[in-house]
């Protein structure tokens, strides 16, 4: 399944540039708001989950190598976080649903 699929599916709105989301595969999911967490068990290639905002979710995502941060219950990330995501290459998309929710429907389209 490619990242494409995965946003029109999900109905998230991606807040970065638009990058051929068709050509990138996730390889699974992390779900965590400890940034240590993410940064000891994320996968590169994998989505992160969670409902922080600030500047820090680039970082993490920039070093892990994540497909994508799906950030959860419409957090809304400052423009200075979504300019530096930019900068970075990542990838940041907005939910309206909760992580839990989130996480189970990619779990039933087969990202594990």
């Amino acid at each position: 399944m490619n990242l494409q699929e995965i946003i029109h599916r999900l109905d998230l709105t991606p807040l970065t540039h638009p990058k051929p989301f068709e050509s990138i595969h996730p390889t699974g999911g992390y779900a965590s708001d400890l940034l240590s967490c993410v940064i000891a068990g994320a996968k590169p290639g994998n989505l992160w989950l969670t409902i922080q905002a600030h500047v820090n979710i680039v970082a993490v995502a920039s070093l892990n190598e994540l497909a994508a941060v799906i950030v959860t219950e419409n957090a809304s990330p400052d423009p200075a976080v979504i300019e530096k995501a930019n900068e970075q290459g990542v990838t940041l998309l907005v939910s309206r649903e909760t992580t839990y929710q989130v996480a189970g429907k990619l779990w039933e389209m087969g990202i594990r």
